[in-house]
């Protein structure tokens, strides 16, 4: 039997972005679409928050991150049979999924965004609701989740910004085209950086369609006690790690979190560059 937190399979789905699946029984049996996880990876180290992908029938929780951090490099270098110091979940509130039966709705997905839009398409279509899920990369090479989408979906289409593969162009202008031509939506969810969704919303109000948002890039802490996912919805102060991260994407005021998600770029910025891979027999500083 697998240890605590340790690390069942690992696969890199692109350069730089990786899927694990951890051992975790507990949070694998309540875990829902749009909760999300807090680790460390050692004692020593920081607490992040990751979005649950899927959960497997034998006890493992599977997360999607970029190793562009010094905490996510340091998750990078873990192998399969290693253990995580602290795995803790499932946290936030589940997407909503009920009510969408026999309805069309649209996910859209940005980037690694894709990687929560997966379980939120999934849990609709469950549901009952007919889903088309939209998903957006900057080009071809690193598309992610292809497979796992399509199954997940009624219509699934694929975006590169330069065209190198699927619709060319923006999640934005691929969804416009849907709201325009086709028949009624239901809801339209949001899940990646953050101006995709500002304006993913935009086109949704454009045609009087609900829109839903998930506010897990603006995350730090996790426990609402650091107070950086502070987010103001509706002209009232949220906090996306404890009232959501789901949120009425008509409400949130983007621009604030736009502007916030910047506080902290130099301070990871130093962390990155103190990390050196163990790999190579190096010291991790931070």
């Amino acid at each position: 039997m697998p240890r605590k937190y340790e690390l069942m399979r690992k696969e890199t789905l692109t350069p730089g972005t990786t899927r694990i699946a951890v051992y975790a029984p507990a949070c694998a049996k309540k875990a829902k679409a749009g909760q999300f996880v807090i680790l460390r990876v050692d004692e020593e180290g920081e607490r992040i928050p990751l979005t649950v992908s899927s959960c497997g029938e034998d006890g493992s929780v599977t997360v999607i991150f970029q190793a562009i951090g010094a905490t996510t490099m340091c998750l990078e270098e873990l192998e399969v049979g290693q253990c995580l110091s602290d795995f803790v979940g499932p946290l936030g509130k589940p997407t909503e999924v009920e009510g969408y039966e026999g309805k069309r709705v649209i996910v859209v997905g940005g980037g690694l965004g894709s990687a929560i839009a997966l379980p939120v398409a999934k849990a609709l279509k469950d549901a009952g609701a007919k889903v088309e899920t939209v998903v957006g990369f900057r080009t071809k090479d690193i598309v992610i989740l292809e497979d796992e989408m399509r199954a997940a979906s009624d219509e699934l289409y694929v975006c590169t910004d330069d065209g190198s593969y699927g619709f060319a162009g923006f999640t934005t202008v691929k969804l416009e085209e849907l709201l325009k031509d086709g028949p009624e939506c239901a809801m339209m969810f949001a899940i990646g950086p953050l101006a995709m969704m500002k304006f993913c919303c935009r086109v949704a109000a454009k045609y009087g369609v609900p829109a839903t948002v998930s506010m897990n890039p603006i995350m730090i802490d996790g426990t609402g006690m650091c107070g950086c996912c502070r987010v103001t919805v509706g002209g009232k102060v949220m906090f996306a790690c404890v009232d959501g991260p789901d949120f009425d994407g008509h409400q949130v005021d983007f621009d604030e979190a736009i502007s916030r998600l910047t506080t902290y770029k130099d301070f990871e910025q130093k962390a990155k560059e103190a990390h050196i891979c163990n790999l190579t027999g190096g010291v991790r500083n931070g």
